[in-house]
């Protein structure tokens, strides 16, 4: 059973999503040359150390490449998202990407429903 989510969690996954945003934009923007990246929604654990970020990557099939690549550089992500959270937060929280497929999926029901 999967719990609501308090106003504290929203409240800091709201800021995640917007200081991982800015990263992606100044900082990481190597990381995801090439592709569209958009930080879609964040996850916050109830202690506050955890949080899940789901990324939609456009065009679709460079999702693969551009996860793996953050993966790969999540400590220096943590390392600006801590940067930007210091006053806020006491812990930056560890960090985990995701793919979020929902767009992929209207994108292909919209392609079966032309045809």
């Amino acid at each position: 059973m999967e719990r609501e989510e308090t106003t504290r969690q929203q409240k800091v996954g709201r800021q995640i999503q917007k200081d991982i945003s800015d990263i992606f934009l100044k900082e990481a923007r190597h990381l995801v040359q090439g592709s569209m990246v958009t930080v879609s929604k964040v996850r916050v654990s109830p202690d506050l150390t955890f949080a899940k970020i789901y990324l939609s990557v456009f065009p679709f099939d460079k999702g693969t490449a551009t996860l793996g690549t953050l993966k790969d550089n999540t400590s220096m992500i943590r390392y600006e998202l801590g940067k930007r959270v210091k006053n806020q937060l006491r812990t930056v929280p560890e960090i985990a990407f995701a793919i979020d497929d929902s767009l992929e999926y209207v994108d292909r029901i919209e392609k079966l429903i032309q045809e």
